[in-house]
């Protein structure tokens, strides 16, 4: 978030309206420690969601520690110097209100939704978190065993996320975006007290930290419950700069197969590294967000589904997909389901032949204008989901963006041009860049 930080070092204190939108204007303002705060206001209802975001995620950990950012996570709904164990969301319950927090590669979240007269009380209760949360061994054990359940039920027993953790381990040669972010089994059986408390004293501080209020609310007043709950919170002064091991150049291409008797339908994937969103000059990942558009984000309306799934009819499914919020170098992706009686090595032809000639045959303008339509009626309706708005805010920032890249990001889209999409394929579809995965049934492997 290095240019959200440069706005605000040079305007520190002042509120910033911008822009708004038909759930409302956008005001930004910075407290004296060093956090930063996003106000959405919508005074359709009144409720509010409060927000608070650290620029802190899993790719930040120490080699040997994956999953310490999830863990604490978890270990910050125990109590504090002032809260027992539990009140923390027994409070918000009492209140009417809902919570819940989430770890991702760049950043880790905490929110809770409540009427609006209660913001300051939900600010009370997480401005003491942010600073005074006690550990106990036990809390560590128990919570330890929740999170490998947790990695048990959601990968250990889906052969889909162990074959898609699989594929990003091999996408990824240097960077800790190959590293899952729940993290290995064999490290998080090791994670411990002084793990949690070293992690959490580093890096939660409200200079590390993002602010969003979304709701009806006013920005004033806001302020003025932020300053007087997250104001008194000192900085840290040892903030890490987030410096991260970078990829080196990519030689080869990467395959792998993953067979389990569980598989219930085969699959073919291939990621390749893509550029990411950045700050102040998003054409070309917005380029690269058309690409898989058109390629294959409409289902049988896009390129691959219908060549695949209606003409030649060796698809059930087919897509190709993009997201380019992430701090460092992302991916791009393209998938293909083969119908029963087709084998995947079939199927990948097949895909890769398709692409083959969406390079040579270039764009249908009328697709195009069919795609930028049905992206701007998606970002009109996404309007009225203020919790999704608030979130979209706070993905970007921590994964350095500003609010203006936020509010650009529409039109950037829309000025993407037709050269532009096959610019952007001509710089993703490299080979040496990308991972090759079939996704099997255990019998089909031993044949």
């Amino acid at each position: 978030m290095r240019g959200f930080l440069v706005l605000s070092s040079l305007l520190a204190g002042l509120m910033l309206p911008s822009p708004g939108s038909a759930a409302g204007k956008v005001t930004t303002f910075t407290l004296r420690n060093g956090m930063d705060a996003v106000v959405i206001e919508d005074h359709r209802a009144p409720v509010v969601t409060h927000m608070v975001w650290y620029r802190v995620g899993a790719a930040d950990e120490v080699p040997g520690k994956s999953g310490i950012a999830h863990f604490l996570e978890h270990l910050m709904f125990k109590g504090t110097r002032k809260l027992k164990p539990g009140e923390f969301s027994e409070i918000v319950a009492a209140n009417g209100g809902s919570e819940n927090a989430f770890t991702s590669f760049d950043y880790t979240g905490y929110f809770q939704r409540v009427a609006a007269d209660r913001l300051g009380l939900m600010m009370s209760l997480e401005s003491d978190r942010m600073r005074n949360i006690v550990i106990t061994e036990e809390d560590v054990r128990t919570e330890r065993e929740v999170v490998l359940e947790e990695r048990n039920s959601r990968t250990g027993n889906n052969p889909g996320a162990l074959f898609s953790e699989q594929r990003n381990a091999a996408l990824y040669l240097n960077h800790p975006y190959s590293v899952p972010i729940i993290g290995w089994q064999h490290e998080i059986e090791q994670l411990n007290r002084e793990d949690a408390l070293a992690f959490y004293k580093t890096y939660y501080a409200p200079n590390n930290a993002i602010l969003i209020v979304a709701g009806d609310v006013d920005p004033n007043e806001v302020k003025k419950l932020a300053n007087r709950y997250y104001g008194p919170i000192r900085p840290s002064r040892n903030l890490p700069e987030r410096i991260r091991p970078t990829e080196p150049p990519h030689l080869a291409a990467r395959r792998l197969q993953f067979a389990d008797e569980r598989v219930s339908r085969p699959y073919v994937v291939r990621t390749y590294l893509a550029p990411e969103r950045n700050a102040g000059d998003q054409k070309q990942a917005a380029a690269i967000q058309m690409l898989a558009e058109d390629l294959g984000g409409g289902g049988i309306t896009s390129v691959m589904g219908r060549q695949l799934q209606l003409e030649q009819k060796v698809a059930i499914n087919s897509s190709a997909f993009y997201d380019g919020l992430s701090l460092d170098q992302s991916s791009f992706g393209v998938f293909i389901a083969p119908v029963e009686g087709v084998g995947l090595q079939e199927a990948e032809d097949a895909m890769d032949g398709v692409i083959a000639d969406f390079m040579k045959s270039g764009i249908d303008s009328e697709q195009l204008a069919r795609i930028k339509n049905q992206i701007k009626a998606a970002q009109i309706f996404a309007l009225d989901d203020l919790q999704g708005l608030a979130r979209r805010y706070g993905e970007a920032l921590t994964s350095g963006l500003t609010v203006e890249d936020v509010q650009a990001w529409p039109d950037v889209l829309a000025s993407v041009t037709e050269a532009d999409i096959l610019a952007a394929a001509e710089l993703i579809f490299h080979r040496e860049n990308s991972v090759t995965g079939w996704l099997m049934r255990a019998q089909e492997a031993d044949q």
